[in-house]
């Protein structure tokens, strides 16, 4: 009979397609994983990894993983549930996002609302969020670049134009616009591979032929700003992080292309429970006035 812990090893080993790595996260050691990989493939009958070079999930894995991370996290919301209701309290809430700046004003807000609920914040990029609402490691998503998975609802919160921000002092900085091919040879300051941001900027330039000069990548996204008006490159930044970013000494210009912009997105699973906690925090979320800052009147 397959363990409930041998299931989330295999979780974490499919995710990782890496033993050594897998091991070092869940803290055991390797051949101890590597004997529980095997007795649950013995089990099945079947492999569920591909072991010619390097470890990869291969087609029954995958298939395994899908229901794997359903009956797990369904235990979970069933643990949750019990545990609100025992409680007779709101429960908790897991939100993730790839940035926590733009939200900080709901948050707030439903802290406020509700002190007594516990809340959890966890950063993601957007590949990984419809399989972490599917799996119940969160209850709600918010996203800048669309999910396309089955089983999720979603509420657009706002969408906005992302412009380019120069010293002060740049050449460009008195434009009324610019176009992606008069920021051609430009240093650019951005962040990581797999935020939006970066992706928008690889997108941009890719659809004409052109690759960003790159030569900054910043983990501190509220750092772009700052970095932008020390004359080390310039930088894209969506209009809400405009209005944040005063302390800033930039020039913000709009861009002349009509996908330069950004899709801010909430998300939750349709196919579990929600706890009350949860469906507050996705109405906070969903009702707030991006540009008031403040919950939009429903009455």
């Amino acid at each position: 009979m397959v363990e409930l812990n041998a299931l989330r090893q295999f979780l974490v080993v499919a995710r990782l397609e890496h033993l050594s790595r897998a091991a070092d996260e869940l803290r055991i050691a390797q051949p101890s994983l590597s004997r529980t990989i095997a007795r649950l493939e013995g089990e099945l009958g079947v492999p569920l990894f591909d072991r010619s070079g390097r470890l990869r999930l291969n087609d029954m894995g995958r298939l395994f993983r899908d229901h794997v991370e359903r009956a797990l996290g369904e235990l979970d919301a069933g643990r949750r549930a019990v545990a609100e209701a025992t409680s007779l309290g709101l429960g908790a809430v897991r939100l993730a996002s790839e940035t926590f700046l733009t939200l900080t004003g709901p948050l707030a807000a439903y802290k406020r609302a509700h002190p007594a609920v516990e809340i959890e914040l966890h950063w993601s990029p957007p590949e990984d969020m419809a399989r972490r609402l599917r799996a119940r490691e969160v209850d709600l998503c918010v996203a800048s670049q669309p999910i396309r998975a089955e089983g999720l609802g979603s509420a657009r919160l706002f969408d906005e134009p992302v412009g380019v921000g120069v010293p002060l002092d740049h050449p460009l900085a008195g434009r009324t616009s610019v176009t992606v091919e008069d920021l051609a040879d430009e240093p650019f300051v951005t962040a990581r591979e797999g935020h939006w941001l970066r992706r928008l900027l690889d997108r941009l330039f890719a659809a004409h032929d052109l690759t960003p000069k790159i030569v900054c990548e910043s983990d501190e996204h509220s750092a772009i700003a700052d970095l932008v008006s020390v004359g080390l490159g310039i930088g894209l930044a969506p209009a809400i992080a405009r209005r944040s970013a005063t302390r800033a000494p930039v020039a913000w210009i709009p861009v002349d292309h009509p996908d330069c912009r950004r899709t801010l997105t909430l998300y939750w699973g349709t196919d579990g429970h929600l706890s009350t906690a949860s469906r507050l925090m996705r109405t906070t979320i969903a009702n707030w006035d991006w540009d008031a800052g403040e919950p939009q009147d429903t009455t």
